[in-house]
């Protein structure tokens, strides 16, 4: 399910492994920070392609709540893929706004991801 990044001492980085499901609930995000916790992870790395394809509609719901239970165990998340498909204005303010904060980023490259989440 998941690759495992050492990081230190304050946990490692699960990295959800690519087309292994589809992320379509809240219950699935605890799910996958549940086995992440117990994997000694303190965050994930998820590929935009795991998500049900409501995830990238904010009318949906489905990315606050989901984003929502990262936040609410602590555990920070960066999201994995190509975000130029995305037109819509709120969802580029949104990403914005994401990276600047400290629990949730979205990042073109796993390899990015990793820096932001071990800073």
């Amino acid at each position: 399910m998941f690759i495992i990044h050492p990081v230190d001492a304050s946990g490692n980085i699960a990295e959800l492994r690519p087309g292994t499901g589809t992320i379509r609930s809240a219950e699935d995000a605890v799910d996958i920070l549940g086995n992440a916790s117990y994997a000694n992870c303190t965050k994930v790395i998820i590929h935009s392609a795991s998500f049900a394809t409501g995830f990238f509609d904010l009318r949906t719901g489905l990315a606050g709540d989901i984003l929502q239970k990262f936040s609410n165990y602590r555990m920070r998340l960066a999201i994995v893929g190509d975000f130029s498909h995305l037109k819509s204005r709120s969802w580029r303010d949104f990403i914005r706004e994401s990276n600047r904060g400290k629990m949730v980023c979205f990042m073109p490259t796993v390899e990015e991801a990793i820096s932001v989440l071990i800073k």
